[in-house]
């Protein structure tokens, strides 16, 4: 330091954490219901490690019919928003989204929502 060298030694070590989602409920089930009637949950999704702004995004599956044309029958919002915003104390803020299921003709299927932000993690 100041230019004399020093008998010390300085080590430094540190972990990185990715950021990442957890779902409140971990698991999801919507009920069957008539044709052209809208089945909907209400869940949270909770951010953890987020050190700066970002926003969550959502891809929807697509279903394939019978005569193979292909319908997404879901919908989702984010009522109170979708941005990720750190807290005063260094937490994030979980985020209340609404997930919707409607179709006019007889489906069903097995698909993945993905959930990501902006940097695709």
């Amino acid at each position: 330091l100041n230019d004399n060298p020093s008998p010390y030694k300085i080590t430094l070590t540190g972990t990185v954490k990715s950021p990442k989602i957890s779902f409140d409920p971990p698991f999801l089930l919507l009920m069957p219901v008539p044709l052209d009637v809208k089945s909907e949950a209400t869940f949270s999704i909770i951010p953890e490690g987020y050190l700066r702004h970002s926003r969550i995004q959502v891809e929807l599956p697509e279903l394939q019919l019978e005569d193979g044309a292909k319908l997404c029958p879901f919908a989702v919002q984010f009522p109170e928003g979708q941005d990720i915003v750190l807290s005063s104390d260094g937490t994030n803020k979980p985020l209340s989204c609404h997930i919707s299921f409607r179709s006019a003709q007889p489906v069903s299927g097995l698909g993945k929502m993905f959930f990501t932000d902006e940097e695709e993690n």
